[in-house]
């Protein structure tokens, strides 16, 4: 095969909410071809009206821009090869199909649906399993078997005729995949799968795909494990319509799988086991949400390189990177035949990492409307000093609010377990010691405090374990936060003069 520009696409169809799985096979495409100088194209596979759902090719584009994974051509962008929407090329289709038919590759087939059932059930009846292949395409409703001019009035006068491909018999179709290797089928095993309908004229997903892959220079196919099973139809297609040396080379990526169990990772293992699926939170139509990683305080940078570990090894002990050294890494030759196990307490962990070393503005953007959501209007600048103080303890963004309300609302009440704990025996008069020692500084400076209320626990033979326990519960309500010094810096002379007249009153 001659060498040519790499050129991927990936395709979705618009029935729902993208899927993380779908994210990965996205994201696998662009690394390659972000590797190899080559184009990421985005088509939309809509040939299937009755699954379109509104709304979700919107979604799909806004996912792919929240993970940073950029598109050169396709929808929402354009190209020389527009339109990429299949529903907007149906014109383009029947061409191909009639020459497959021409070339003696396919043939016209007018069963109607309730035909077909009614055959299916005779062969259940008698213990079979019904296949429209080489064995009954001559004994039924087709151009195989009735007169030419029969098939041109049926032709004419029905609407419910479809293209057949002629599965050849007895065939050995020798395939190679970059993940699975060399694969054989013998053709025997097929059936005649459906290439156009009538009814909406529209072609299926075989002949769309293979028409429009050829149609937009596409030289690496990357998709998931569950097309495998086509994979000998194509092939038999791009020999049919003459296009073998420059069909592309195919790569099968292996399933995600569910935390525990067997099987693929759906919405119902996210919702039964707390976790989200998808990359946004997606609406449908009849107004059933999911959960999304964005809205459930994930990074992009942390989800994607999450992600991009589900079936790929780089070879190395390597797991944070970032998407430029992903790129330099990857490898399809270096993704794994069986399914992948998704983690999620391990996709906590990468978020954590990623957001102990974020800038703490950046943070605090994300962290801005949060504030605003509990009632509170806090400056950008503020935001991001509390998030340099409680970022190393949060796994999610949505985390924050939690790890530092106490900085912008004051206590109303005191934990229980720390008030018997802590708030008993002289702790309670070294905090009015404490109160004065704040009272006598000008400005709270960390470092300042620090020493002079060190120095007086140490000099009065307190404990100090106890005695800031309680500083900490009169501050912040209960036993959590930062040092506590860096709190009432922040906090300022008179909030923190202002709790400790209230502890010292309600305790």
């Amino acid at each position: 095969m001659l060498e040519r520009k790499v050129r991927v696409r990936f395709a979705p169809s618009p029935t729902g909410a993208l899927h993380i799985g779908g994210v990965r096979t996205a994201l696998y495409n662009y690394l390659f071809a972000r590797q190899h100088g080559g184009d990421f194209i985005l088509r939309i596979e809509d040939t299937d009206s009755q699954r379109f759902v509104a709304g979700a090719e919107d979604y799909i584009i806004n996912s792919l821009k929240w993970c940073g994974i950029n598109i050169d051509e396709g929808v929402s962008v354009g190209g020389p090869h527009a339109p990429y929407r299949q529903s907007e090329r149906k014109e383009i289709y029947l061409k191909y199909a009639q020459e497959l038919v021409a070339k003696g590759w396919a043939y016209y087939a007018f069963d109607t649906s309730e035909e077909l059932t009614a055959i299916r059930s005779e062969y259940e009846a008698e213990g079979k399993t019904f296949a429209y292949n080489y064995e009954i395409r001559t004994k039924l409703k087709t151009s195989l078997s009735l007169p030419a001019n029969e098939v041109e009035e049926l032709l004419k006068s029905c609407n419910h005729w479809v293209v057949r491909f002629k599965m050849p018999e007895n065939h050995e179709i020798k395939m190679n995949d970059i993940v699975r290797g060399n694969v054989v089928v013998n053709s025997s095993t097929l059936d005649d799968k459906v290439l156009y309908k009538a009814a909406d004229l529209l072609p299926t997903y075989h002949l769309a795909n293979i028409v429009d892959d050829h149609l937009m220079e596409i030289s690496h196919v990357i998709r998931g494990e569950e097309w495998l099973p086509s994979l000998p139809l194509h092939y038999m297609l791009y020999e049919a319509l003459g296009w073998s040396d420059s069909q592309p080379i195919f790569a099968h990526l292996p399933l995600l799988l569910k935390p525990d169990g067997k099987g693929k990772l759906s919405k119902r293992d996210g919702d039964k086991l707390g976790f989200p699926v998808f990359p946004l939170f997606w609406t449908a139509p009849d107004g059933e949400t999911a959960r999304g990683y964005k809205e459930d305080g994930y990074l992009p940078e942390a989800f994607i390189n999450m992600l991009s570990l589900l079936g790929w090894n780089p070879g190395n002990d390597q797991e944070i990177m970032t998407i430029e050294q992903m790129t330099e890494l990857f490898s399809i030759e270096k993704c794994g035949k069986s399914g992948s196990r998704f983690d999620p307490e391990k996709a906590k962990w990468f978020n954590a990492q990623y957001i102990k070393a974020a800038d703490n503005t950046q943070l605090a953007e994300l962290f801005l409307p949060i504030c605003s959501a509990n009632g509170v209007e806090v400056s950008l600048d503020l935001a991001a000093k509390v998030i340099g103080l409680v970022k190393d303890r949060a796994s999610l963004i949505t985390d924050f609010w939690g790890l530092a309300s106490y900085f912008f609302t004051a206590p109303t009440s005191y934990d229980d377990k720390a008030v018997a704990k802590f708030w008993k025996n002289d702790n309670p008069n070294a905090i009015k010691v404490i109160r004065d020692i704040v009272n006598n500084c000008d400005t709270i400076v960390a470092a300042d405090c620090e020493a002079l209320v060190h120095g007086y626990i140490k000099e009065s033979g307190l404990g100090m374990g106890g005695v800031m326990n309680s500083f900490r519960l009169a501050i912040v309500g209960e036993s959590k936060g930062p040092s506590m010094f860096d709190i009432i810096e922040i906090l300022g002379k008179k909030e923190t003069l202002s709790r400790l007249d209230m502890a010292l009153k309600t305790l």
